[in-house]
């Protein structure tokens, strides 16, 4: 005989002199769909923009390596021209560097958050505010492209952001972390 999800002995069993233990049935739970939504999987194409945006920041400064040059000297008017060319190599070193990072660290948001770890999105949200401060900041000082990059990296950023913490977004990531 059973009782709720518990099976309860029946009165045949009564003259046992071991007693009986309840024995719980197994039945198979549902398990929360698994499947990445629309809003993940947008999420994750930007995040490819994003890593493609910074390939194309990495080539600007390459390709504006004179102008580059002709800020930092006037910049810094005390500069000899083996300084400027020397602080010119720093420049071009460090914004490849940081460049290259970046795009590391949106293919690997990309795939972990298209995974559904929770965590990466808890990074990529990190992240996500960090780079809306940054384009907000760099704004203030920007001209010509680098205003236009600023603004798509914003855009970009809210738009990430909102997606990965919509309600389908929110399931997909409880999903993935239960399994």
């Amino acid at each position: 005989m059973t009782h709720g999800d518990q099976d309860v002995p029946d009165e045949s069993d009564a003259g046992s002199s071991m007693p009986v233990a309840p024995q719980y049935r197994s039945e198979p739970v549902a398990a929360a769909s698994a499947e990445r939504p629309s809003s993940v999987t947008r999420a994750v194409q930007l995040m490819y923009v994003g890593a493609a945006l910074s390939v194309v920041g990495i080539v600007v400064t390459w390709a504006t390596t004179s102008q580059l040059r002709d800020q930092i000297a006037a910049a810094s008017p005390t500069l000899s021209s083996d300084d400027v060319d020397s602080a010119l190599t720093i420049s071009l070193t460090s914004a490849t560097v940081v460049g290259l990072v970046a795009v590391g660290l949106w293919l690997w948001m990309a795939a972990a958050n298209g995974a559904g770890r929770p965590w990466a999105r808890v990074v990529a949200s990190v992240l996500g505010g960090l780079g809306v401060l940054s384009a907000v900041f760099s704004l203030m000082t920007a001209t010509g492209i680098t205003v236009a990059t600023q603004l798509l990296s914003l855009a970009l950023a809210v738009a990430i952001l909102v997606l990965l913490w919509r309600p389908a977004s929110s399931e997909y990531y409880r999903a993935r972390s239960a399994q």
